[in-house]
């Protein structure tokens, strides 16, 4: 038995590239975006209550990552990318079939749009569901993970003088707030897990049409060097 779905929305997301994207969603609240539905999703009695909702669960579409049954074990960054476990005890982008669930905020409502936040979403991310988040069901008291029992550990991060009045430049160009976002991020460790810090090696990434470069000065912390609009 096979089944078919048609996405109702697409995430057009602050992230442009998978790498530094949170592993969980909520981890950087400062990640926003704008779920624009499809027709006929995209009129006002599609949204109609979600005035009175904080938070939406996402049931969405791993657009960009493998999938198949050969994805039976995985090896969870969160554990350091070198212990397999089987695939349904993670939450790993490669899956039997590339569904994923987050959960979001909801900041603003119109007819056709969702504003969102706290997102862990790459542009361009088909959207199959959405679900309000209901807190007496959804929060559960007694729930455990042996596997991810905090939330991951954060790195402090600086910033030259030049990346830091980069930043700011762009946040108000794009009326976002860029400072807040990049240090959320990188905070969380994008480099692969394997890979030892390296004062002279560069990592960069792209947030909205913006380029961010920073290295590792030590062990334990990042330094952003630059922010700088990309030009076509």
């Amino acid at each position: 038995m096979s089944y078919s779905f048609e996405p109702i929305g697409v995430v057009h997301s602050c992230f442009a590239e998978k790498f530094a994207i949170p592993r969980q969603p909520r981890l950087a609240p400062a990640a926003s975006g704008v779920l624009e539905l499809f027709p006929p999703y995209d009129k006002a009695e599609a949204v109609e209550g979600l005035e009175g909702v904080s938070h939406l669960w996402l049931l969405f579409v791993f657009h960009a990552a493998g999938h198949g049954q050969q994805h039976l074990r995985v090896r969870p960054p969160r554990l350091g990318g070198n212990r397999r476990i089987g695939v349904f005890a993670s939450r790993a982008t490669h899956r039997p079939n590339p569904i994923g669930q987050s959960v979001v905020r909801l900041d603003a409502v119109q007819p056709g749009r969702l504003h969102i936040s706290g997102i862990d979403l790459l542009d361009g991310t088909p959207v199959l569901d959405i679900k309000p988040y209901v807190p007496y069901a959804d929060a559960l008291d007694d729930a455990h993970n042996s596997l991810a029992d905090a939330a991951p550990a954060l790195l402090p991060v600086s910033w030259t003088p030049d990346a830091l009045h980069q930043a700011r430049t762009q946040a108000q160009r794009l009326q976002q707030p860029v400072v807040e976002l990049v240090e959320q991020c990188l905070a969380q460790d994008p480099k692969p897990a394997y890979q030892r810090p390296d004062a002279t090696r560069q990592y960069g990434v792209q947030f909205w049409d913006i380029d961010v470069r920073w290295h590792y000065p030590g062990a334990d912390r990042i330094e952003v060097l630059s922010v700088e609009q990309r030009h076509a």
